[in-house]
């Protein structure tokens, strides 16, 4: 097993290892190179792809935010290492999508790596996980109705985003600015919601 990444490069460097070594690089694969880990990437990739022009295809935030409330759901029990159902985790991508992805987001990365990094580690363990999992459980759960409105959902990723990044991290400001942005999200999400009616 890889050792465990830290920070939003190790995530690009692991995968980058992993389409190094074999032609096609599934979920499984991934799930297992990131060790125990694991719940930060889980939560921050799929909100980012949501976050991205592609999060605009008609059904996809559904899918994540489903993915993404698996993931919360085994991390609000407390399982160390995340299950993925075969079919999920089976899914994989080809060794070039991978470079060709991890390329993309290095900038980002490097971005994100500078600024945030291990401060107030003590809120991102023992109950502030279970907070970022109920959060983010509540967070996706306002996803499927949000994705009648034209990227409305981008808010409530931001903020499951923001959750993932904070546990991949250990970084406790990180971890508050997670739950008042969560906060902000629902408020909006109820609002946009309840005008479209």
């Amino acid at each position: 097993m890889a050792e465990d990444p830290r920070s939003v490069g190790d995530i690009l460097d692991t995968l980058e290892t992993l389409a190094d070594r074999q032609s096609r690089v599934s979920l499984e694969d991934a799930v297992a190179a990131f060790g125990n880990r694991s719940y930060g990437p889980f939560l921050l990739v799929p909100a980012l792809i949501e976050i991205s022009p592609i999060g605009g295809i008609p059904g996809l935030p559904t899918v994540l935010a489903a993915i993404i409330i698996l993931f919360a759901a085994q991390m609000l029990i407390g399982r160390k290492h995340l299950w993925l159902p075969r079919i999920i985790g089976k899914r994989a991508a080809s060794a070039g999508t991978v470079h060709r992805a991890t390329a993309k987001l290095r900038g980002v990365a490097d971005v994100a790596d500078r600024w945030f990094h291990g401060r107030l580690p003590a809120l991102t363990r023992g109950p502030f996980v279970r907070i970022a999992a109920l959060a983010t459980i509540g967070l996706a759960l306002t996803v499927p109705p949000l994705e009648l409105l034209p990227f409305a959902s981008t808010a409530p990723m931001a903020a499951i985003a923001a959750f993932g990044l904070a546990l991949l991290v250990r970084d406790g400001a990180l971890m508050i600015a997670a739950i008042l942005l969560a906060g902000v999200a629902t408020a909006v999400g109820i609002g946009l919601i309840g005008s479209s009616r």
